[in-house]
């Protein structure tokens, strides 16, 4: 009798199967029901998981969420003598028919909070490795300038530290300074939770204005580059999810103008990289400790970089801090490439393209990526409430 893989052992088949690479996994997947149902499995999931990290952690590998071209990538970054970058694939919902295209993507901790480029209806929490998506509707807000336009929202993806299910939620605002005097700006802010689905606005009255393009979520918190109003000085700013409230503005360890301050960059999703230069002098900064409420820093490398186009709001970065490198995804505007720069205290390791985007006013943006488990719960239709005092 022949033996298949349909009546093997169920634990020799999760052994096979576990060993499937991340970019192979759809396929596996696709494949037939019962090998699908195995990624449903916690166990499961666990022990494929651990495979993937100690496979990359023997090649030097760090897996990167990647969006060029309003798509979103995995990617594998091999930082050595030889750097290197590989797709893994393009990341595609197993559930949706037709795949979207995305303007934006915020992550925490393996989940991906996408913003799709012309509807700004509805957004789409993502896990990309368990395949779940859940379609959350959201509504447009009117005030005397106008209608609040796709770009002029602000995002991020975050859960309360005080459960241990780490309840999701979603913050939205309006980022309206950018079009708007102080005094004429409309500010709005809501909330939306998971567990309840409903939204709820929030009573929010800063005396500071938000910088950063996107945030960075880190212990289920969101930090951006903020600025006090009618300051120069730039400080970071931290949402906190547990009690929905911003904290107080932190500082930084340098003084910057928005275009020589690079979004913020997570260190092992424990702790957080800023990044500022002033002409061909970059300095990388590292937390030594960070929460909602305080913040202490430690410099991490000096380096001098006389080819780095000066206009770092849109780049995004990650260290390597054992190799003490960085790696800066840019967008050259001169040469219409996508562009990697790997650099070390001597200078540029190497420089990597990804090609020529299509649309040239997209940059590529770039986010550290581990697997998650976490399943996303799905909603009963979704509300609009006030917050209750």
């Amino acid at each position: 009798m022949t033996t298949t893989m349909s009546n093997l052992p169920n634990d020799l088949v999760e052994e096979i199967v576990s060993r499937v690479p991340l970019k192979s996994m759809r396929n596996v997947r696709l494949t037939c029901k019962k090998w699908n149902a195995l990624f449903k499995s916690r166990s499961f999931t666990k022990m494929h998981i651990g495979k993937e990290e100690e496979a990359a952690k023997e090649l030097g590998e760090t897996r990167m969420i990647v969006m060029m071209d309003y798509n979103v990538y995995l990617m594998g970054i091999i930082v050595n003598e030889n750097p290197s970058i590989e797709s893994l694939g393009q990341l595609t919902c197993l559930n949706d028919s037709e795949q979207v295209k995305i303007s934006q993507v915020f992550h925490c901790e393996g989940l991906l909070l996408c913003i799709l480029k012309v509807d700004n209806t509805k957004i789409v929490v993502w896990n990309p490795y368990l395949g779940q998506t859940r379609w959350i509707q959201t509504g447009k807000h009117y005030h005397a300038s106008g209608w609040v336009t796709l770009d002029v929202y602000n995002y991020a993806l975050g859960y309360e530290n005080n459960s241990e299910n780490h309840s999701l939620k979603i913050l939205r605002f309006t980022n309206d300074f950018r079009y708007h005097f102080p005094e004429n700006v409309a500010l709005w802010y809501e909330i939306y939770d998971f567990d309840t689905d409903l939204w709820t606005t929030l009573d929010v009255s800063p005396h500071w204005r938000i910088i950063s393009n996107c945030g960075l979520s880190l212990k289920g918190n969101t930090y951006w580059g903020a600025v006090e109003l009618n300051a120069s000085a730039h400080h970071i700013i931290c949402f906190d999810f547990t009690i929905g409230r911003f904290g107080p503005l932190l500082p930084l360890p340098f003084k910057a103008w928005r275009s020589d301050f690079a979004p913020l960059s997570s260190v092992r999703e424990e702790k957080i990289a800023a990044l500022f230069q002033a002409r061909e002098k970059v300095e990388i900064w590292i937390t030594t400790k960070i929460d909602a409420k305080n913040v202490s820093w430690s410099k991490f490398v000096t380096l001098f970089i006389p080819y780095l186009d000066q206009n770092l709001s849109y780049k995004s970065f990650f260290i390597d801090e054992e190799k003490k490198v960085v790696v800066v995804f840019d967008n050259e505007r001169k040469v219409r490439h996508n562009t990697i720069f790997i650099i070390g205290e001597a200078g540029c390791l190497k420089k990597l393209e990804l090609g020529e985007p299509v649309d040239k006013n997209c940059w590529p943006l770039v986010c550290s990526y581990v697997p998650s488990i976490v399943q996303i719960k799905q909603h009963n239709g979704g509300q609009k409430k006030k917050q209750s005092d």
